[in-house]
């Protein structure tokens, strides 16, 4: 994507930053709930504290206030833009979080459209879909998930409305077990049904790079506050087609190119402003931006194969910890980013939760994870696995990021050895 700016608008200095991908916290805290909502990283922090004084109005504007911050609003556009890999005639939409794109992006579907989803998602990405949606079961594995969606676009192909769209609603990296979708095979499968594919990127962009052109996948949907830049903004990213034929997501000013005297004469813009009306958060696309620029110039592999190590530390102190069973959707190899869910035998999740930070100042996430069907579902596969019918309903989750040391790690697990 390309966005062209004045040159003659005002410029904005990057301060250096020693690490700016070194995260905020407060000392002494383990926050180890990194997926529900990652820490501020310095460059965010550092990107919004520039900016302030300079806040403004963003477009239409002309006083240099207004002009410095439209030019870093657009900027921000073109950084995460860059950093997704999107391509020329795509669209960049600030919205507030993934579920906030998705519902745009449901709000803009062609009508007849059936999306496809698998009962593993998040319920952003099960909740906003239209009636007659497909739900596809909960797969053993990726291969399983590949021929799952290459059988139910089949039986669609063939249904009684041929040429009507059909969209594939899939995430990226699960929110219970960490777990990696195969996106790139379930795009290619799609792609040979002549369908549109989807990626809820949420958990999986804050820890492996994406790239939507690579995936070759219509649409991209994330949060900032997944990608340590926590003030409120996600994207919604990709074709602009489906986009620009929809109703604005909201009516309002900046969505509008023309509003004449009677009521419902108004002609709406194209391009992300159609569906960004109203005073932008400014302050959260920079923010994100900042990381995604961070992130672009780090060393991706080193930071993968850190979390890597700490991922394996935590999920094999967790297998020798007899009243400790792990939850997992498909086997215990599969690749997956850094989010391990596990239950306590004979425990209720909540209490535990609890004991960990009064007790020891560890911060994880208890619950069924806006997931309910899988994290139901693994519930009961645990409870087969190990054979113990004791497990709670309801689980833990510890989840890692940038800032979580091994440490962090020796800490929780030492922690539910020695549960009282």
């Amino acid at each position: 994507m390309t966005v062209t700016l004045a040159p003659s608008l005002p410029t904005i200095s990057t301060p250096s930053r020693p690490d700016p991908l070194g995260v905020l916290g407060v000392p002494g805290e383990i926050n180890l709930d990194h997926a529900a909502s990652a820490p501020c990283a310095r460059a965010a922090a550092d990107a919004v504290a520039e900016l302030l004084p300079w806040y403004a109005s963003v477009h239409r504007g002309a006083g240099a206030l207004s002009r410095r911050c439209t030019l870093a609003y657009e900027r921000a556009r073109e950084t995460v833009a860059d950093f997704l890999g999107a391509r020329p005639d795509d669209h960049v939409i600030f919205t507030r979080n993934t579920t906030d794109a998705l519902n745009l992006l449901a709000r803009a579907l062609p009508a007849g459209t059936t999306v496809v989803t698998f009962a593993g998602e998040h319920h952003a990405n099960l909740l906003p879909w239209p009636r007659g949606s497909v739900r596809l079961p909960v797969p053993d594995g990726p291969g399983g998930a590949v021929r799952s969606l290459d059988a139910a676009l089949s039986e669609l192909s063939r249904d009684a409305r041929p040429g009507l769209p059909v969209l594939v609603a899939v995430t990226g990296a699960s929110n219970v077990t960490g777990e990696r979708w195969p996106v790139a095979d379930l795009a290619r499968v799609a792609r040979r049904h002549g369908a549109r594919i989807l990626v809820d990127a949420a958990q999986l962009a804050p820890h492996a790079p994406v790239d939507l052109a690579a995936l070759d996948v219509d649409y991209l949907a994330l949060s900032g506050h997944k990608l340590y830049a926590p003030f409120g903004a996600g994207v919604l990213v990709g074709c602009s087609d489906w986009l620009d034929a929809a109703p604005p997501y909201l009516a309002g000013g900046g969505a509008t190119s023309h509003v004449g005297a009677a009521t419902h004469e108004v002609r709406w813009a194209t391009g992300p402003a159609r569906h960004e009306a109203g005073t932008p958060n400014l302050l959260g696309a920079v923010a994100l931006a900042a990381v995604c620029a961070a992130l672009a110039d780090a060393d991706r592999d080193a930071l993968h194969a850190r979390e890597q190590a700490l991922l394996a530390r935590l999920r094999a102190g967790i297998a020798a910890l007899p009243h400790v069973v792990e939850l997992r959707t498909f086997g215990p190899d599969a690749p997956r980013v850094g989010i391990v869910s596990f239950v306590v035998a004979g425990r209720d999740s909540a209490e535990v939760a609890a004991h960990l930070a009064t007790a020891h100042r560890i911060g994880v996430r208890d619950g069924l994870f806006c997931a309910h069907p899988l994290a139901r579902r693994l519930l009961t596969e645990a409870a087969t696995r190990s054979g113990r019918g004791d497990l709670p309903p309801t689980a833990l989750r510890a989840s890692l990021g940038l800032g979580t040391t091994r440490a962090d790690v020796d800490t929780l697990l030492t922690a539910l050895a020695t549960l009282p």
